[in-house]
């Protein structure tokens, strides 16, 4: 894909997910990892999505959708919590960037998760700053045990469609470009077995991809 800001939204999350078949398989390609693409990187970057994460070892993004290079905009906190400095560098990469594309990617076996779990079970808070942590995915949690939600992949899954709408609840930017058009902001989550990520939210997709959200 040309590096090009008014690639369609949809584009880029094919894009992106091609890639993620790709690793899934076995067979990536490793695209942009040469020093001909570093060179032409020097002095300016296009990337083709944003991609917000957890900081999970496991969960390197530019492996897992076999990108390379100046294609991916990362940032990743544990439990993909958002301050204002994470929604700054977000605004950053969609709005003076202009991805067409912001991706949340949630994991199975999000420690965040199962901490916030745990102090919520035995009423144990923890230490230092990891309690800031704790409290910011507190809500999901909660929001997730209301529902009936029990497995792992089902509480993931619902902190990641909170993250996604806390993001376009708190940025005007991020909304603002959403409704006109110009940039999808989905929620995926990521299998630690088997390398694949899966559609759990979708603002600014078409109807195929909405249904594929909505059925997940």
């Amino acid at each position: 894909m040309p590096h090009d800001t008014h690639v369609p939204p949809d584009d880029a999350f094919e894009f992106l997910m091609t890639g993620n078949r790709r690793f899934v398989a076995g067979s990536p390609e490793h695209p942009n990892q040469d020093a001909a693409r570093r060179a032409a990187l020097a002095s300016v970057q296009q990337p083709f999505a944003v991609l917000f994460g957890c900081s999970d070892s496991r969960l390197a993004a530019e492996i897992i959708f076999d990108r390379g290079l100046g294609d991916l905009f990362v940032v990743r906190t544990a439990g993909h919590v958002a301050g204002p400095e994470v929604l700054g560098s977000l605004e950053y990469g969609v709005g003076l960037l202009g991805c067409p594309l912001l991706v949340v990617l949630g994991h199975e076996g999000c420690g965040a998760v199962a901490a916030t779990r745990t102090a919520i079970n035995d009423g144990v808070a923890a230490d230092g700053y990891v309690r800031d942590v704790i409290e910011r995915v507190t809500p999901s949690v909660l929001a997730a045990r209301a529902a009936g939600l029990t497995e792992d992949s089902a509480v993931i899954a619902a902190h990641t469609r909170n993250t996604v709408d806390l993001l376009l609840d708190r940025s005007r930017i991020l909304a603002d470009r959403v409704a006109a058009g110009r940039t999808a902001v989905v929620g995926l989550t990521y299998s630690l077995a088997d390398g694949s990520a899966r559609l759990v939210a979708a603002h600014g997709l078409t109807t195929a991809h909405l249904a594929e959200a909505q059925s997940s």
